[in-house]
């Protein structure tokens, strides 16, 4: 996978410095470029000045929920045009999956996951 995906842009957003660590690590053969962010706030804005391909986004977050900032992304620009969403959460409740799909979520993963998982995920969606 080295190299990959050189001049593609990840947001990563987790309030867990650990969790970022390990997703930052996992991507990081990718060779997209990756940024990182632990509140809502700092992703909306991070993602409206950065204009992210791809947005790994944990649901529970200070200052603003991964839902909210989904639904703003989702406003910002079409899900043609906008950046590719991967929801991660620990809630493994079936309404929040159906809500993050109402918002236009591209792939929900419940923690804890495998990193090969992720990988997975991120190379199906920035491969399109």
């Amino acid at each position: 996978m080295t190299q990959k995906f050189e001049g593609k842009k990840i947001l990563v957003v987790d309030d867990d410095p650990d969790i970022l660590t390990a997703i930052t690590v996992g991507l990081n053969d990718t060779g997209a470029s990756i940024e990182t962010a632990s509140d809502g706030n700092a992703a909306v804005t991070m993602a409206v000045e950065n204009e992210p391909d791809l947005v790994i986004l944990d649901i529970m977050l200070p200052q603003k929920s991964g839902f909210l900032v989904l639904e703003k992304l989702r406003q910002s620009k079409p899900r043609s045009e906008g950046p590719k969403v991967i929801m991660i959460t620990g809630n493994q409740g079936k309404r929040h999956k159906q809500y993050a799909e109402a918002l236009g979520v591209d792939a929900y993963i419940n923690k804890p996951f495998r990193m090969d998982q992720l990988v997975e995920a991120t190379e199906k969606l920035l491969a399109n």
